[in-house]
């Protein structure tokens, strides 16, 4: 089972991230969270709760690196699973997308008003 759990507070949406991120519901349901948005400058899911994901999971993120590009919104990848981190590093995706700590995570949460600055510096 994959959860999505939304908090929104301007300009930065944080997508908690819970469950198997496998083919399916689960990547059509991040897909449209992420793309529905409105006004945020800086996406971060949340990956410390992925149990695990597979091909269609990483191909979800990938897209969603893509889209956010393309629509100039900045995505994180924050804190993943010691599974997901493995994955990301077997397949050096981990170069590609933006994977952040928690320690950035919370620097972008505690200053929204300046998402942008601290997403670019990340």
């Amino acid at each position: 089972m994959f959860t999505v759990q939304l908090d929104n507070s301007g300009e930065v949406a944080v997508l908690q991230c819970t469950g198997r991120f496998v083919r399916g519901s689960a990547i059509k349901d991040l897909r449209e969270r992420v793309t529905t948005l409105q006004g945020a400058r800086v996406i971060v899911l949340d990956l410390s709760d992925l149990e695990t994901l597979d091909g269609g999971g990483l191909g979800a993120l990938v897209f969603l690196h893509r889209w956010t590009n393309e629509h100039g919104i900045q995505l994180k990848l924050v804190n993943p699973s010691h599974f997901v981190r493995e994955v990301l590093e077997a397949t050096r995706l981990i170069e590609v997308l933006n994977v952040s700590s928690v320690c950035d995570a919370v620097r972008i949460l505690t200053y929204p008003d300046h998402a942008a600055r601290f997403a670019m510096a990340l």
